[in-house]
């Protein structure tokens, strides 16, 4: 038997978390054990996962969230620290680059634990962001490390990291095993949606914590509005930042509640592009063969962009405009998929290559 303890926090690591558990289920030799660290504990963007997409509920919810990022990851750490040492897994798994994901690789490697990083080598490049940091740390201390696209290979050999792994390989994205198994269970929100709309998300930190930025942007997404209905599910943060400084959206930019995942797969499903923040949706819009404006300088997913699929647009609203308008207009070619990520079988790899390591040692 082997087990392996699970830590997650966060919407995206859900997604990436159905996806892996149900491949981990349907083998009887690996236990699984799941902790939450409540780093997204709103229901809407939290419970609401675990319950449409049929994820194991958490044998452990540490319920963190809230403080800096110093003090929600040493206290998750502290936390975590506990759960292993009782657990006792043959592995510790995590995803992507939150404050959940360092705080539990670091527990791990300092128990020696060994680690499994899901979706490793993504570099935006960009120090100030607190992923980027987070995501770097985590390669350095894990045993495998399995990447989405060449582009992360590339990166982790740069870095030296093949001669300190167990295991590096490409293995595709865990995010589009879980949208191929759930696009055709997908669910219309409960809001007044016009035929035709543009989907908008945005939390990151550089564009809500920045008046200037904050402002250009909510003067974009309402020009945008006069011509099209802009559906926005917004987090929670960014209704209070919005408030706190007196900006307003037209009418024609509907506020809506965040959504479970089968309701963003019909938002993607249907909409006339995305309008985004968000590293996860990017390449969910691609999936869903939909056109990418994202709302930063750069990004992690550097083939959508190579591929002129997804503009970088930053908070510049001329440029957002200019790039949703020929989306809008058809003046740019239709999106030619490539299977750049994957074929949709990244979960039964991790667990393949898991039991081939699990039964030579």
């Amino acid at each position: 038997m082997m087990k392996i303890l699970t830590v997650i926090g966060a919407r995206p690591q859900f997604i990436k978390a159905a996806a892996v558990s149900h491949a981990f289920l349907l083998n009887p030799q690996i236990t699984e054990v799941l902790v939450h660290t409540g780093q997204h504990f709103d229901e809407n963007m939290s419970q609401i996962f675990f319950e449409q997409m049929q994820i194991p509920q958490p044998k452990y919810n540490l319920g963190v969230n809230g403080g800096s990022h110093a003090s929600m990851t040493a206290q998750m750490m502290v936390e975590l620290e506990k759960v292993m040492l009782l657990e006792q897994p043959d592995f510790v798994l995590v995803y992507g680059d939150t404050n959940s994901t360092l705080a539990a690789a670091i527990t791990a490697s300092k128990l020696h634990i060994k680690l499994i990083h899901v979706e490793a080598g993504l570099r935006s490049f960009n120090m100030a962001m607190p992923e980027e940091i987070n995501r770097i740390l985590t390669d350095q201390v894990s045993d495998f490390l399995f990447c989405p696209t060449e582009t992360a290979i590339q990166n982790l050999q740069t870095e030296g990291l093949f001669q300190r792994a167990k295991h590096i390989s490409n293995i595709g994205d865990v995010m589009y095993d879980a949208l191929l198994f759930y696009k055709d269970k997908c669910v219309q929100p409960k809001a007044e949606i016009a035929e035709k709309f543009v989907l908008l998300t945005m939390h990151r930190a550089e564009n809500t914590d920045s008046l200037v930025h904050l402002t250009q942007l909510v003067n974009a997404i309402n020009q945008l509005s006069e011509q099209i209905q802009v559906v926005f599910p917004i987090h929670p943060r960014t209704v209070q930042t919005i408030k706190k400084h007196l900006l307003s959206f037209t009418p024609n930019v509907q506020l809506i509640e965040p959504v479970g995942y089968l309701e963003m797969l019909w938002l993607l499903q249907h909409c006339e592009c995305v309008l985004t923040d968000s590293g996860g949706l990017q390449k969910e819009a691609y999936f869903s063969q939909k056109y990418c404006v994202t709302l930063r300088n750069e990004t992690e997913w550097v083939e959508l962009v190579d591929m002129g699929v997804n503009f970088l647009v930053g908070s510049n609203a001329e440029l957002i405009l200019e790039k949703v308008n020929a989306v809008l207009t058809d003046t740019i070619p239709t999106l030619a998929f490539k299977p750049v990520y994957g074929t949709g079988q990244a979960a039964i790899q991790i667990s393949n290559v898991l039991m081939q390591y699990h039964h030579g040692n």
